[in-house]
């Protein structure tokens, strides 16, 4: 979710809607296939996640799950797209619906703001102050409650409380260990030693697939 590059470069279409101004039921629009947050109006490039982003996604969506969809709660993936501004959209990692609270709509771009936003932080510069500066401003005014932040390179967790002037404060921070007393999700905990050993299943940094022993 690259957010700064004019066009896309994942053909045609795209190339042309990043080029002329969108409004939120434009960006709504969008073929499924068709990647892009919604930045002032204008379609910004995606990043291509890789594979320890996903790991990242899909345990955070199933420690989420197995804690909210007993009690009522929902959660979204990657896809689902926030209006988060008159002229902004934003599409995070993951965000979550507490019991009680308002639900989005079956389709659309969301205007109900979820109580738990998620992004995991990519490694380039530019994607880290993306999320750790400009989405924090966005969500806050957006008025998500939590806002969690997983930097896989720095193996933190930063978990973000909205305050009363409306802008976030830390809650809890971690690196390892078993976090407890997560903010809003009473009884849930964090085991981000099981995460981290996870994301050490993967190969090496090249791409280059381990050799595999023959027998």
């Amino acid at each position: 979710m690259v957010q700064g590059a004019v066009e896309i470069g994942y053909g045609a279409a795209s190339q042309a809607s990043a080029r002329r101004r969108l409004t939120l039921a434009d960006w709504a629009s969008l073929p499924e296939d068709e990647p892009g947050e919604l930045v002032d109006g204008f379609l910004a490039e995606e990043e291509v996640p890789d594979a320890v982003h996903e790991v990242i996604v899909a345990w955070v969506i199933g420690v989420l799950r197995s804690w909210l969809i007993a009690r009522g709660g929902l959660v979204l993936g990657s896809e689902a797209k926030f209006a988060v501004a008159a002229s902004s959209g934003r599409k995070p990692d993951a965000s979550a619906y507490l019991p009680g609270s308002r639900t989005p709509p079956r389709r659309g771009v969301i205007h109900v703001p979820p109580d738990i936003m998620v992004e995991v932080i990519s490694p380039s510069p530019r994607d880290a102050r993306r999320d750790r500066v400009e989405k924090l401003h966005e969500y806050a005014r957006f008025g998500v409650r939590w806002y969690w932040l997983i930097d896989p390179q720095a193996a933190t967790l930063d978990l973000l409380e909205l305050g009363a002037d409306g802008r976030y404060v830390h809650a809890r921070a971690a690196a390892d260990g078993v976090v407890s007393g997560v903010p809003g999700l009473e009884g849930l905990a964090l085991d981000l030693d099981a995460l981290w050993s996870e994301v050490e299943r993967l190969g090496p940094e090249s791409g280059e697939a381990p050799l595999v022993e023959q027998r």
